[in-house]
């Protein structure tokens, strides 16, 4: 009896110890990137920095700043085309960044195809985000081809079963011992699909809404970064936020009204050319098309009724004034500048916020003096998705256009585009008649 107790004791400890080694197992499976607590450095306000430090920096960023603007305005001036595919670019490179801060090269050398995994599924959301918008404008030229026709009739349902081929893929994948690890980046790189894809998407819906769409937000956030920084470089004294240390009050509240300043120059300027306002119609274009369009109302010079209360005081000084003439986009251009000055910079903060969870200084290391391109380009994207948003609401007008009736006959099969055809010329021969 003692010795049957003593196999049944040993038993019960060897079942503990492989219960504590599995649970070790699994803790080390998914390792971890924190740290030791160390003493914080104390952090310098760019105004009081050692002068040497300030201005080397300072024209390192300068002279990077320049280079961006140009090549930025040379992606401009070549066209829609040429936008987008800039787009699709900064894109890919931002979702490298961020999907690289949770980089554990010691479990995914374990794990075959698992990068391949966080890649095909950026193909999943670009293809759905994408693929129906951009394919149309292609359509009248590729239209003869079956394939392009299924690929853009079902695009949704062709969407759906990419994601699920992925889905299938990940699941298969999944090994004992590295499930939580596994999990944790699965969810992971759907936040920064989320982050990157579905908010860039906007840019490219305001490219094809008329190319001003695009050039002025981003501008707006160009131009309120770079007087931030300014006005945080000379006057800069008191700390905005503990996320980002080197953001003062002086730099926020002077770009605010910097911004608004260049808003409402810039978005007359771009309104007097047909390069910039007129929506896509042909990918082709450039600054050197010769493009006509019937202008957005928005564009149009409108009299505004003043205010009773406004009158009355003008009156008092012998100012007889009722209404004002003002293009409408100057309003909407102070709308996008409060945002890209109020709002926008929180985008920024919210990568600080990441950057300091994964203790990173920058995201990567692409552009001198500024850091990676998710650095650079975090607040464009929620520009972005609040201009597409505005826009829509706001400004588009419904309009039933040549395009589009000619979007809605392609997805007609070749039966119905005939009864159309028919019934179309019987009506112009009794209208003639």
């Amino acid at each position: 009896m003692a010795k049957k107790n003593n196999n049944l004791t040993n038993r019960k400890r060897k079942n503990s110890e492989e219960k504590t080694k599995s649970v070790e197992e699994k803790t080390e499976a998914f390792p971890t990137n924190e740290i030791a607590p160390k003493k914080e450095e104390k952090n310098v306000l760019l105004a009081e920095q050692p002068k040497e430090k300030k201005w080397t920096n300072w024209w390192t960023r300068f002279i990077w700043t320049i280079v961006m603007i140009l090549g930025f305005f040379f992606v401009i001036f070549s066209g829609h085309l040429s936008i987008i595919i800039l787009v699709l670019i900064l894109q890919i490179l931002i979702f490298k960044e961020i999907i690289h801060i949770a980089h554990y090269p010691s479990q995914e050398k374990k794990l075959p195809w698992f990068r391949v995994i966080n890649w095909y599924f950026l193909f999943a959301g670009c293809f759905y985000m994408y693929g129906d918008g951009i394919m149309s404008y292609f359509k009248f030229k590729l239209f003869k081809y079956d394939i392009f026709q299924i690929l853009l009739n079902n695009h949704k349902f062709i969407s759906f079963c990419i994601y699920c081929f992925g889905f299938v893929i990940f699941v298969m994948s999944l090994r004992k011992g590295y499930y939580q690890f596994q999990f944790i980046q699965f969810a992971w790189t759907h936040l920064i699909l989320l982050f990157v894809v579905f908010q860039a998407h906007f840019l490219i819906n305001n490219v094809l809404e008329g190319i001003i769409w695009f050039f002025l937000p981003a501008s707006l956030v160009i131009v309120n970064d770079i007087a931030a920084y300014v006005c945080g470089f000379f006057w800069g004294r008191t700390p905005l936020i503990q996320l980002s240390p080197k953001k003062t009050w002086e730099g926020f509240i002077g770009a605010f009204f910097l911004t608004i300043i260049w808003g409402i120059f810039f978005s007359l300027f771009l309104s007097q050319f047909n390069y910039f306002i007129c929506p896509a119609v042909d990918l082709s274009t450039n600054i050197l098309s010769n493009v006509t369009c019937d202008p957005n109302s928005v564009f149009i010079p409108k009299a505004y009724n003043i205010p009773t209360l406004i009158v009355d005081i003008f009156s008092i000084f012998g100012v007889k004034l009722s209404t004002v003439t003002i293009y409408p986009i100057i309003l909407h251009s102070i709308v996008l500048s409060v945002f890209a000055s109020l709002i926008g910079p929180f985008g920024g903060f919210f990568a600080s916020g990441l950057k300091r969870a994964f203790k990173i200084k920058d995201f990567g290391d692409t552009i001198p003096g500024h850091g990676g391109v998710t650095d650079r380009f975090d607040c464009q994207l929620l520009m972005a998705a609040f201009s597409s948003i505005y826009f829509v609401t706001f400004i588009r007008t419904p309009e039933t256009t040549v395009s589009y009736i000619m979007n809605q006959i392609m997805n007609l099969d070749s039966e119905q585009r005939v009864v159309l055809f028919n019934q179309f010329k019987d009506l112009m021969n009794s209208i003639a008649n």
